[in-house]
């Protein structure tokens, strides 16, 4: 997968995580994981365009690990999402299996370019 692939996908992911707080019931405690998980879900996208910046691998290792600690929290809240059954699971599950495999991506890029500086 080319990083201009990428940058799509995770923006399509971004979108997806929108769409996602705008069906989450209005309580006080959606609220706090609506506004968490819009956070960290389009944070992924915005934090990746910015590891395809990198100037070095030193500089792409730093941005690649926020671009993993995001996607990781993502995952957090939607797990939150799943639990309280606040959502069909027909519109939590995609989204689940995606950022599950944006995860292994990035994890994957993070481990080839680390083994890169030993």
């Amino acid at each position: 997968m080319t990083a201009d692939q990428l940058k799509v996908r995770t923006k399509l992911y971004s979108l997806a995580i929108i769409d996602l707080v705008e069906k989450l019931p209005i309580t006080t405690a959606s609220k706090i994981v609506a506004y968490q998980i819009a956070k960290s879900g389009t944070s992924v996208g915005a934090n990746y365009r910015a590891v395809c910046r990198a100037r070095s691998d030193k500089e792409f290792i730093a941005k690649m690990e926020i671009v993993l600690e995001e996607a990781d929290e993502t995952l957090f809240w939607l797990e939150i999402i799943i639990d309280k059954s606040w959502i069909n699971k027909t519109i939590t599950e995609p989204i689940w299996k995606e950022g599950n495999e944006l995860t292994a991506i990035f994890v994957s890029s993070l481990k080839t370019v680390k083994a890169k500086l030993l």
